[in-house]
């Protein structure tokens, strides 16, 4: 059994100059400002049309990521339907295998101290499902059958495209109180690194 932590990466090689300045020459065409358009001028123009609510103009950039998580986050990023997935297959993967270090790979609660009653808890629970797991796959049983006792503490991977209208929207639900510990210590670590490319999309949330 192996226990670690969430992970981000951005899968594009982001020039967020040049992406701002693709979206301002696609905005200005609502406005016939083109001649508007200076080598510093896209960030206090985009400024303007997020502040105004006229997002449709920034779908046209978009950032695909990979997340590395448990399998109950995944369920949370995959409501937001303006986004292509695709996702680590418990039907086709087997966890037995060598490939995988036979062994499961479980993400670590966020919510549980290393040491405390919960976390030992959790973690003999994870140990007895790993072992349930290899002992069905022994018997027979094929991943997809097995997969059935799989919890969501499992670790999976998910590569996720969206525009950059979506992703403010994912980041504006995802980071709030009221969303789930483990969907917002993966929210705040992606849009950490989104604000770095691209400050200006995400400096207001």
């Amino acid at each position: 059994m192996r226990v670690i932590e969430p992970q981000v990466e951005i899968l594009d090689e982001i020039n967020g100059e040049e992406m701002l300045r693709k979206i301002e020459r696609a905005g200005r065409v609502c406005y016939k400002s083109e001649e508007r358009i200076t080598p510093d001028s896209a960030k206090a123009f985009i400024r303007n049309i997020l502040k105004s609510g006229h997002e449709s103009v920034i779908e046209h950039e978009k950032i695909s990521v990979r997340i590395i998580c448990d399998r109950g986050v995944t369920h949370e990023i995959v409501r937001h339907r303006m986004a292509s997935y695709s996702q680590e297959s418990t039907r086709y993967c087997n966890y037995s295998k060598d490939k995988f270090g036979n062994e499961l790979t479980f993400i670590k609660p966020c919510f549980w101290e290393e040491g405390s009653e919960e976390y030992r808890k959790w973690a003999q629970a994870m140990q007895m499902i790993e072992d349930t797991y290899n002992e069905m796959i022994a018997m027979g049983a094929k991943p997809q059958e097995a997969r059935s006792i799989l919890p969501n503490s499992l670790k999976t991977e998910i590569i996720v495209t969206m525009d950059m209208r979506e992703w403010r929207h994912f980041f504006k639900l995802r980071t709030a109180e009221r969303a789930h510990p483990q969907m917002r210590e993966v929210a705040y670590m992606l849009l950490e690194e989104m604000r770095e490319k691209v400050e200006v999309l995400f400096e207001d949330i």
